[in-house]
This record gives structure tokens, sequence and C-alpha cells, in this order.
């Protein structure tokens, strides 16, 4: 299999990364990117050929992975629209509709039926992300597949069937490593506030998430119960969750993912037009 890469940039570098890691040959893969100091620095990890536009040798492939910015991911596309020979394209790009992305390659009727949509997060750069997919009808069990492996190279996969709740998709997993990272850094906060070395703060707010994330995926139990095993009655961690209830915590980000999906809606219609 031939994997063609359009963008080079940190989420494509993990990818090709994985991929290497999992034994997926260097010559299997190219890139366009149009950024010199890009192309060297892929060519030098991992021996990829690199080009600074879409050549035949790009479209040389059967995976076409679209890995740019969903800003000019229609001007990027344009050297390629009409000129694919029934190619699995996979794109990671967030906010980009399949319909539109087909649109833009020039398929029949206007609409390119291999595509499969993609939102990993950015805790795949180390490996560690989840990515959920959503693939178009006219793509085989072959092709989910092939996509599928792709996007395990950087971490945990899993299928959506409603490309409409890929917008809630990124609305949760795609946004929400921000939402942990202000947790802990409020969590830090608080520790230092309190009279805690900064480190120590840091490194205990860290840990803590690290440890109970680890905790909730291996534990049979729902988070619910874990949660309420650990807050004893009339302790030190009810007194936290009363707080948190008082102020309508779990409503708050209720609505804070709400408006994330509403954002994604909005941002599909705005990068979508021609």
């Amino acid at each position: 299999m031939k994997i063609t890469f359009i963008g080079g940039g940190n989420m494509a570098t993990a990818l090709i990364g994985g991929l290497r890691k999992q034994g997926f040959s260097a010559a299997g893969m190219q890139v366009v990117d149009p950024v010199e100091e890009t192309r060297v620095r892929l060519t030098d990890s991992f021996g990829v050929r690199c080009a600074p536009a879409i050549d035949a040798a790009a479209l040389n492939c059967e995976v076409l992975v679209l890995a740019v910015k969903p800003q000019v991911m229609k001007e990027a596309l344009a050297p390629a629209a009409g000129k694919l020979q029934d190619q699995l394209v996979v794109s990671i790009a967030a906010g980009l509709q399949l319909k539109d992305i087909g649109r833009w390659l020039g398929g029949k009727d206007g609409n390119y039926g291999k595509l499969v949509r993609c939102m990993p997060n950015t805790p795949a750069l180390i490996g560690a992300g989840i990515t959920g997919l959503y693939a178009a009808p006219a793509v085989d069990h072959e092709g989910r597949a092939t996509a599928e492996k792709i996007l395990k190279a950087v971490g945990r996969t899993l299928w959506i069937d409603d490309e409409a709740l890929m917008d809630v998709v990124t609305a949760v997993s795609g946004s929400g490593p921000a939402y942990v990272f202000y947790f802990i850094e409020a969590l830090q906060n608080a520790g230092t506030t309190l009279g805690l070395p900064a480190e120590t703060a840091r490194l205990l707010a860290i840990e803590t998430f690290l440890g109970a994330a680890k905790l909730a995926e291996t534990s049979s139990e729902d988070v619910a119960e874990l949660r309420a095993r650990v807050t004893s009655k009339g302790g030190t961690t009810a007194a936290a969750i009363e707080v948190f209830n008082t102020q309508g915590l779990d409503a708050t980000i209720a609505r804070a993912v709400e408006a994330a999906a509403a954002r994604g809606r909005e941002l599909c219609d705005i990068l979508g037009q021609d």
C-alpha cells in the first residue's frame, strides 16, 4: 500500500512516525508540503519522499491523507481535482464535511465517494490519541480497515455512524484535551494558593489525572460509581463535590461542550463554501 500525505505538519508527522514504528516502509509513503524546511525534516527523520506540490508521483498511491489546515483545503486539493483513480481519501481536517471535500476533488457529479472523515486529538502526537472516524457509504470494508490502520498508528479509534455527530466528537475529544489542561491548571493553581510549591502542585495534579483516567479505563464500574466510592459522607472529597454541585460545574461543562459542537457546525458551513 502506498500513502500520500497532503500536508506535513504535526499530525502527519505523528502518523508517519507511528506507521514507521509499526514496520510500514518509508518507500510506501510520501508527503506534499510547500515548506522546504518541513520537507527536509520529514525526509531526514523518516526517509520519505517529499514534494513541494502535487505531481504524478504523489498521485501514484492507494490512499491520500489530507492533513492540511481546513482553511486551505480547497486550494490544496485543486491540483488533484478530477485526477484521482479511485483512491481512498482520508481527511483529518477538522470542520470539513465529506460533501465539500468530494466536490473540491471534482468527483463524478461533483461527489468523490471513497472518503473517510477523521477527528484525532493532540495526544496522538505521543501515540496516545483517540480518533473518531466516519466513512462515506461508498467506502467498503477494506477501505474502512485501511483508514483504521492508519489512524491506529497514533492511538485508539472508533467509528461514528452519522457524520453530523462528528461535530460532537470534535467537541468531546478533539477539544477535550484543552478542557483537561484547564482543569489541571486550576487544580495546580489551587494547590499553590494554599501553600504547595509550584512543582509539587503540578506533579500532584498531573499524576492524579493520569491515575484516575487509568483507573476509569481499566475498571468495570461506571465513573459515577468510582466517584461515589471516593466520596465518603462528611469527608474532604464530599466538601469539594458539594462546591462543584452548588456552582453547577456539571451543567457548565455540558454548556461548554454544546457550544463547541455548535461552533463546529458553524465552521462546517463556513469552511465548506466555494
